[in-house]
């Protein structure tokens, strides 16, 4: 401000150093009383300008503190709800937390439920009648990661009670089975008992092969034909079951274990099996028993042929020559002058010539039912050696290397016991049989001395 108010009083100068050349005095004097009448007129309007400039500067200073407390207070205001908010938002957040808790619960058991449920059916026999959307919808239940709706906890029920209505049911259905040969046999009439068994129009048992134990590569199970059928008793009994009429009553056989039971029938080993597993010291001892029982069977028909004939002979006094009773009888009868003594030793030579048919064969008969538990012994030692084998090749850790040779020894024991009782049996029997013979024999030859020494 002082600068321009130098300024101007130097211009003022100026000017009325210019014009002093050319006016007097008293006129210089006016010059510079008006100029400066201008210059305190420019002066209190600039200061008016000022005064008013610091009034609304003084004014919009008194709004912005009134404003600046206005916005304290609301300041002050937000801040109290600020904390009410934090405090009602902590509670919210433990009630969110609480009930998003129970949800999360929820939602882990109906995944847990969908799944083992999916498995069940997976492996459950109604799969092969009903279709897989069931399957679809629990794998999408098991494996999303989102809560389950109110629509999908309805169809999780539903597909709960279904499977639970279809294991009390015997159905009758057409579908494709895989036959004993591994081939597929399509439109087969499939009757469903439960969950527990199933069976074809013929009466041939099915079991149910899920997805993966099948093998298929269709993401589908299948039913499939036993390679080995229960016993006559059962098979006759689910045929007789598929062909009753409807609604009414028939027996059936029920495997409670699912196909658990039926599975164990495919490897439990047969008669021939079993025989294989005894190797050549098995088929050694079966073919001396089977010799042994056809000299037992000859040798039983011989004495009860003979027996017969010596049984007839003693209710006829004429000796006949098809018996060795008559023919003892004829030694008598055509020495009919000899002493006592001669007369004896002639019916001891009869009886021993006799009793050597008799007794032809029981020795050898004896000898087979001695060495067949021996050969039954040797096989067990054998069977055993080749378990050691087997341990030492491949230790112990896999017990189906010494399942061989532990057959073998326990099969071969097996069938020597069992070729030596029997032939026992029966050389306790001829043994007996051709006695009693002699016995006879023996009798008739001393009543016939009996009778010399009287006469």
């Amino acid at each position: 401000m002082k600068k321009q108010i130098i300024t101007l009083l130097a211009l003022g100068l100026m000017a009325v150093t210019s014009q002093a050349q050319d006016m007097s005095l008293d006129e210089l004097l006016n010059v510079v009383k008006r100029a400066a009448s201008e210059s305190s007129k420019v002066n209190q309007q600039r200061e008016a300008e000022f005064k008013r400039q610091r009034d609304q500067q003084r004014n919009l200073l008194t709004q912005a503190r009134n404003q600046l407390a206005a916005l304290e207070r609301r300041t002050e205001e937000l801040k109290l709800a600020f904390d009410e908010n934090e405090k009602t938002l902590a509670d919210l957040e433990t009630t969110l937390a609480e009930r998003s808790g129970n949800l999360g619960e929820m939602a882990g058991t109906v995944k847990v439920l969908a799944g083992d449920l999916r498995s069940a059916i997976e492996e459950s026999m109604t799969s092969a009648e009903l279709d897989n959307s069931r399957l679809d919808f629990l794998t999408q239940v098991a494996s999303q990661t989102k809560l389950p709706n109110i629509q999908e906890l309805r169809q999780l029920w539903v597909e709960v009670q279904r499977e639970i209505i279809e294991e009390g049911k015997i159905s009758r259905f057409t579908t494709d089975i895989r036959d004993e040969r591994g081939e597929i046999e399509n439109g087969v009439t499939v009757t469903r008992v439960g969950t527990f068994n199933a069976f074809d129009s013929n009466g041939n048992f099915l079991v149910w092969k899920s997805a993966s134990d099948a093998g298929t590569g269709t993401g589908n199970g299948e039913l499939q034909r036993l390679q080995k059928q229960p016993s006559a008793q059962y098979a006759s009994m689910a045929k007789s079951f598929v062909n009753a009429a409807p609604g009414g009553l028939a027996q059936v056989p029920v495997d409670y274990t699912r196909g658990t039971i039926l599975q164990l029938v495919v490897q439990t080993p047969s008669i021939q099996d079993k025989i294989k597993q005894g190797g050549p010291v098995g088929y050694v001892i079966l073919a001396l028993g089977a010799f042994g029982l056809i000299i037992a069977l000859i040798k039983f028909f011989m004495l009860f042929a003979s027996g017969s004939k010596i049984k007839a002979q003693l209710k006829k006094k004429q000796p006949n020559q098809n018996n060795a009773l008559g023919r003892i009888m004829s030694v008598y009868t055509e020495n009919p002058d000899a002493d006592i003594e001669t007369m004896e030793l002639k019916l001891d030579e009869a009886i021993l010539r006799e009793t050597g048919p008799l007794e032809s064969g029981l020795s050898f008969i004896k000898v087979l039912y001695v060495i067949a538990p021996l050969l039954g012994l040797l096989g067990t030692v054998v069977g055993m050696i080749q378990t050691f084998q087997m341990i030492t090749l491949m230790g112990t850790g896999d017990p189906k290397s010494m399942a061989g040779g532990i057959s073998m020894a326990l099969v071969t024991t097996v069938l020597g016991l069992v070729v030596a009782i029997p032939l026992t049996v029966l050389h306790s029997i001829l043994q007996s049989m051709a006695r009693k013979q002699t016995q006879v024999l023996e009798e008739q030859s001393a009543g016939i001395v009996a009778n010399m020494a009287e006469k």
